[in-house]
């Protein structure tokens, strides 16, 4: 019997870095006090979502990893009680800019990071213009208590790389968030049928469909910029590998919440079921393609396209 325990948390942010930092600490504290091995925080804790508009300004955030201090001390906090966590950063690297997530083992070794592959872009949510999309292959990270896959916050709508982390291995999916209202709304509070159940029941999709728990950590507050403002409503949850809830979080307050996942009991479960066994990736081609169009050997999607039409297909 292999037990993880698994802590989501969230959080409101202000412009005061620091504060931030010290509070997301604090979290941290409090799901290792309650036992926790694994502890997820929010997408870039350090200020507000800076993305609810374009403000060319906010570039001066970014840090390469290897100068980033908010790194530093949460990879001091994790050797100090023993936790694995994953660190939301704003990244510089070079005249690229990224969305990354920094995989930081129980001893405090910083694993490597994820730079966030899918980037929304939506009045509210205007990631396009500050981040490049990562250019790395998805990984599954073997930590101490566990092999875990990262994504960030976009990319849970896209059922590929659950399954591609759930193929490499993945025990647990972890996925940092920041999701709230959309400033179009005439009733930004209407979250229910707007935005907060298809965002769960997206990722307890994955969850379902690859038997893996899913962990989600959303932000809390009102955050606004130049042109407008979003309440992100939280509902940090937990889902166990039949994507059933097993913790939610409110849509205001900070919380910790903590769970236990018998690791082995969910592998058995894997293997019953079958789901890996009966995959069928060599009719799934049509995946290549952004159009689901039939694929030709060695073309490249463009070059599919091309043919199409010269075909008259």
């Amino acid at each position: 019997m292999r037990i993880l325990r698994i802590a989501t948390t969230q959080m409101a942010c202000s412009w005061n870095t620091e504060k931030n930092v010290a509070c997301a600490q604090g979290l941290v504290r409090a799901a290792a006090a309650q036992g926790a091995h694994i502890v997820a925080l929010q997408e870039l804790f350090e200020t507000p979502y800076f993305c609810v508009d374009e403000n060319a300004e906010h570039f001066a955030l970014a840090r390469p990893l290897d100068e980033n201090s908010t790194l530093q001390k949460m990879s001091s906090l994790a050797a100090e009680l023993g936790v694995v966590t994953a660190v939301s950063v704003f990244e510089r690297a070079e005249n690229a800019y990224f969305n990354t997530l920094v995989v930081i083992d129980a001893d405090g070794r910083m694993l490597g990071s994820y730079r966030k592959s899918h980037i929304p872009h939506g009045k509210g949510y205007s990631e396009k213009f500050y981040f490049n999309p990562g250019e790395s292959s998805y990984r599954a990270w073997d930590t101490r208590y566990a092999r875990i896959g990262v994504l960030i916050c976009w990319d849970q709508w896209f059922p590929e790389p659950a399954r591609i982390l759930a193929l490499k291995g993945a025990e647990v999916l972890i996925y940092p968030t920041a999701i709230g209202s959309c400033p179009t709304d005439e009733d930004p509070h209407a979250t229910d049928t707007i935005a907060r159940k298809p965002w769960q029941n997206a990722m307890r999709g994955h969850a379902a469909a690859n038997i893996v728990p899913v962990v989600a950590a959303n932000r809390i507050g009102v955050e606004s910029g130049r042109t407008c403002s979003v309440r992100f409503f939280g509902s940090s949850f937990i889902a166990d590998h039949t994507g059933e809830l097993i913790a939610e979080a409110g849509e205001e307050s900070e919380e910790v919440l903590v769970r236990e996942l018998d690791l082995d009991a969910i592998r058995k479960h894997r293997i019953f079921w079958g789901i890996y066994r009966d995959r069928r990736p060599d009719l799934y081609k049509e995946l290549l393609s952004l159009d689901g169009g039939r694929l030709h050997a060695g073309a490249d999607p463009p070059a599919q396209r091309r043919r199409r039409m010269r075909d008259g297909d």
